[in-house]
């Protein structure tokens, strides 16, 4: 690894991890970034995978304050998200590469258009509903476990996926919901971690400076979100994610 591809991992990480902590899309950048260093497709995806975990978990300490949530509410979450965040995991390690290729235009064609649907799916009152209903819990917890497995294997836009999952059963209040969001993210991208680390599937040289900046960006972006202009960050996300979404259906060809 040189100096310069050191330098461009870094700050890979640290924007991947601010801009997970404020709305998500960080994939598109992670993601992307250990590609061009060399880093083969699977290797990155994992790779990515552990280094914005590590910002995500990081970014739940600005958050902790918010996070209210019942406990019927959030431990069937916490469970599905562990069930499915293992089997996404799985089905990447037993993709092969060629295959996993061909996928990945599909994929960041849906998490960029998710994403850009995001004004329209973001509740938009201010409070938090602690009397969601058990068919409401449970229609979350189904739709949280697609979410995750999306996540375990892949993870582009997992955080507007959680965002409209968590609209679903009635919260309001969107500090909680990116509270809670960060969570769920831990959990899932958590038991990846754990698999791809077992599976050897890490590039360590590489993912532990991008795992560097994720922390830094992770960190930072949940403290100052508030301050931040969330609708230029949006607009960056949404380009970036068209111009690779651009990329790999012509590299896929």
């Amino acid at each position: 690894m040189t100096l310069g591809q050191a330098i461009f991992l870094f700050f890979a990480g640290v924007l991947g991890g601010a801009l997970n902590s404020v709305a998500g899309g960080g994939g598109f950048i992670a993601f992307p970034a250990l590609l061009f260093t060399g880093v083969p497709p699977i290797a990155a995806n994992a790779t990515q995978t552990i280094a914005l975990w590590c910002g995500v978990t990081a970014s739940t300490g600005a958050y902790r304050g918010r996070l209210d949530v019942p406990r019927r509410i959030m431990i069937p979450l916490i469970a599905t998200s562990v069930v499915g965040g293992l089997l996404g995991a799985y089905l990447l390690l037993h993709t092969p590469a060629q295959t996993f290729l061909h996928i990945i235009p599909w994929l960041m064609l849906a998490a960029t258009l998710l994403f850009a649907l995001g004004p329209w799916i973001k509740p938009r009152k201010s409070s938090l509903a602690h009397d969601a209903s058990t068919n409401a819990v449970a229609g979350a917890s189904v739709f949280e476990f697609v979410v995750s497995v999306y996540g375990g294997y892949y993870g582009g836009g997992l955080g507007i996926m959680n965002l409209a999952m968590l609209s679903a059963i009635g919260m309001t209040d969107i500090h909680a919901m990116n509270a809670l969001k960060a969570l769920l993210g831990s959990v899932i991208n958590g038991v990846a971690v754990l698999t791809f680390i077992a599976a050897n599937a890490v590039y360590w040289v590489k993912g532990s400076v991008m795992i560097a900046g994720a922390l830094v960006g992770g960190y930072c972006g949940a403290h100052y979100a508030q301050r931040l202009p969330q609708k230029f960050v949006r607009t960056f996300v949404i380009v970036v994610g068209t111009a690779m979404t651009v990329y790999f259906f012509a590299k896929a060809k």
